[in-house]
């Protein structure tokens, strides 16, 4: 089994040690090669060279930025042909900040324990095993993973990676500070969205919505943060959005989005689940955001579900109540 492992030095929680680890536990197990990121964008062109290569696995040790570069290289433009080929299966080692797509795949987010789970899943593959197949957004120019949204959400993620960009660290309290901030400036705004869904009418008067690959939506350090409990990654996709920006109305939804019990529910949230594609226009251009990266501003966007577009190294489908 050939198998290339990408690493980004950069990312939150990678070590030099630990990488080394990684690299020295699979030697023995797969014909390996090392590849380490050196610029935005670096992991698509690896990844891009691993299809045409013929690789079984890409092994991705970084955070969610790199997962998604690496399925965008593998899958290429939306619509494209690249998908009716075979494509690497992709593996993830989490070393990121908040490791959403791991954590959701059902992959610890302990480094160490995420390489055991690994390597059990590559010697099951060896005895036969089938990879476990999940379905991706189709964003129109470009795949995500596990979320995107348009409005604060982008606002967040634009302001986090003005703070990366001067050398701060991103952490949870950071995103909570930061997400706290926007949120209140957005307060007067007026709403820009409109939000379409197969089989009724437009709903205008939208201040945000978040787009759904899986469950959770992120996370608060070790908890799970809930928009679309029934969104999996074999099922559509999931629709989270706000008729008002009441902070009260608001505080009360992210109490409810915190819970265990996960019951998502308030009278200005539009929230479906499984749903084949959604389409949201803005009066002018918002901030938009794909698996936690800045998109730039937008003012149209349609987002598709794909089914059982990518094979992945990973555990069977958890039950949400296992998550965490």
């Amino acid at each position: 089994m050939r198998a290339v492992l990408i690493v980004n030095p950069n990312a939150t929680s990678t070590t030099a040690a630990g990488r080394d680890l990684l690299a020295h536990a699979l030697e023995s197990r797969v014909d390996l090669t090392v590849v380490h990121t050196d610029h935005r964008g670096h992991a698509i062109e690896i990844a891009a060279d691993a299809r045409r290569d013929g690789i079984d696995v890409i092994i991705v040790h970084g955070g969610d930025g790199t997962v998604n570069e690496v399925v965008n290289g593998l899958l290429g433009q939306p619509g494209g042909q690249e998908r009716q080929t075979a494509l690497p299966a992709v593996a993830v080692v989490p070393g990121g900040s908040a490791n959403v797509f791991a954590r959701a795949l059902g992959i610890s987010p302990d480094p160490i324990e995420a390489t055991n789970q690994l390597i059990d899943q590559l010697s099951a593959r060896r005895n036969g095993a089938a990879w476990r197949q999940i379905g991706l957004m189709d964003c129109g120019e470009r795949w995500a993973v596990f979320t995107a949204g348009m409005g604060v959400d982008g606002d967040v993620v634009a302001a986090v990676e003005a703070q990366r960009a001067k050398g701060r660290k991103v952490t949870a309290g950071r995103y909570v500070r930061v997400a706290v901030r926007e949120v209140l400036a957005s307060v007067r705004r007026e709403p820009r969205l409109t939000l379409e869904l197969p089989g009724r009418e437009p709903v205008p008067g939208v201040h945000f919505a978040f787009i759904s690959n899986s469950s959770p939506w992120t996370y608060a350090n070790a908890r799970p943060v809930w928009t679309n409990p029934d969104t999996t990654f074999e099922t559509g996709l999931g629709v989270f959005a706000t008729t008002s920006m009441n902070a009260w109305k608001n505080l009360m939804l992210v109490r409810r989005m915190l819970s265990k019990k996960a019951d998502i529910k308030a009278s200005h949230l539009i929230r479906e689940d499984d749903v084949p594609w959604v389409r949201i226009t803005a009066s002018e251009p918002v901030a938009s955001q794909i698996d936690g990266d800045f998109l730039g501003l937008r003012a149209e966007m349609t987002f598709r579900a794909v089914p059982a577009a990518l094979n992945v190294v990973a555990p069977p489908p958890q039950n949400k109540a296992d998550l965490g």
